[in-house]
């Protein structure tokens, strides 16, 4: 049996619970999620020219080490270290003594050879007319013919002993093979020098130009060769492509290179290939040994798809990847294939194609396969907006 107390409080409870329904279902039903917004570009095709930067190093257009090719004491040394030097200019002079004997005696002997040879041939001469009368024996005239044909050769070699000394007394002036920059002298004046000594004397080097050797990966090459055998990339022929160099001290060289050539052969410790190029160096600053940087210009790209950086982020694959919105204002992840910067954009091989709208802001609110409300991007704000105010501040509101 309910008590009074009881009874009184039952209508209580029943109001509130009703109150509470009705709070519940007001506003006329459950809220509904925001359509999340995000901002795009949209990828358009561009012109870019295509350039890479590789290390290099600086090495001589020429190099030559001077030796010599004759022995003998060193009388003087007719340079000055470091001074340019041009091509046959004398550089030591070996004692000549010797060799100058060496090519008096040979002349020496080739006179008395011709002087032999004269007789030899007067001789054979009148043996001719007695034979033609029989007063002589044919035996004697064969001998007298085999004397003739001896003192010849007799001639012959001794002309060449006489050239052999004039070519040894004039390797006693030791020449500059090339012109160029010479360094130190490994020798001095009384110094013993043998013919073809294995250390030189000297090393010339021809600085101007210069060569710069870089190393680009096989498999860059391999793909720059494909895009200019499908088209993607023009150029202006495999030995017209024009270089930079940057300087160690973070400069840029005045003067722009050209690649002559790559090398034929892959390096197997580093799947590398050796480009070479060549730079003017009138000013001698490019050094040999010189560490630089290169940046070359492998060719143009008339329709080259770039994508702002701001837009690419990587899976814990590291792949790289965009977000896009389809023609359904449906947003979609998508793995590319990036290669180089040029400038705050990424190059793109492959993934995006002219007209894809790729997500620049929002991308943490937008679901792969979710609707979408898209706006263009507008660029970084928020360097703008204080200045902009500061300027209506100064214009008093304006």
């Amino acid at each position: 049996m309910l008590t009074g107390r009881r009874i009184r409080c039952i209508p209580v409870i029943l109001a509130f619970s009703v109150a509470l329904s009705l709070g519940a279902c007001g506003g006329g039903g459950p809220k509904q999620v925001p359509v999340p917004e995000v901002s795009v570009v949209v990828v358009n095709p561009e012109r870019v020219a295509l350039t890479v930067e590789l290390p290099g190093r600086i090495s001589a257009f020429l190099v030559a080490d001077v030796r010599p090719q004759v022995g003998g004491i060193i009388k003087k040394r007719l340079f000055v270290e470091g001074s340019n030097v041009k091509a046959g200019q004398v550089l030591y002079q070996i004692d000549p003594s010797i060799y100058q004997a060496a090519y008096d005696n040979a002349r020496a002997s080739l006179a008395r050879a011709e002087a032999n040879l004269t007789t030899t041939k007067l001789k054979a001469g009148r043996y001719r007319d007695l034979i033609a009368i029989k007063a002589i024996s044919q035996q004697e005239y064969d001998d007298i013919v085999a004397l003739l044909k001896q003192a010849e050769s007799d001639v012959a070699g001794n002309r060449a002993a006489v050239e052999n000394a004039k070519i040894n007394l004039a390797y006693t002036r030791v020449t500059a093979p090339i012109s160029g920059r010479i360094g130190k002298s490994s020798v001095t004046d009384g110094a013993l020098v043998t013919a073809s000594q294995p250390s030189s004397l000297a090393v010339i080097q021809q600085l101007d130009p210069v060569y710069v050797d870089v190393t680009q990966s096989s498999v860059d090459l391999l793909r720059l060769k494909d895009d200019i055998a499908k088209g993607k990339i023009r150029t202006g022929g495999a030995n017209q492509a024009r270089v930079r160099l940057i300087l160690e001290n973070g400069a840029q060289y005045s003067q722009t290179g050209v690649l002559k050539f790559s090398d034929v052969t892959v390096d197997q410790s580093t799947g590398s290939v050796t480009l070479r190029t060549v730079f003017p160096n009138k000013q001698q600053i490019l050094l040999p040994g010189m560490f630089v940087q290169t940046i070359i210009e492998e060719g143009v790209n008339e329709q080259a798809i770039l994508v702002p950086q701001q837009a690419v982020y990587r899976d814990l694959k590291g792949k790289a990847m965009v977000m896009v919105v389809d023609a359904s204002d449906k947003a979609e992840q998508r793995i590319i294939n990036v290669g180089q910067t040029i400038g705050d954009k990424w190059l793109v091989y492959e993934g995006l194609k002219p007209g894809d709208r790729v997500v620049m802001e929002g991308r943490i609110n937008a679901k792969p396969g979710a609707i979408v409300k898209v706006v263009p991007f507008e660029g970084d704000k928020s360097a703008a907006g204080p200045d902009s105010q500061s300027r209506k501040q100064a214009d008093g509101g304006k």
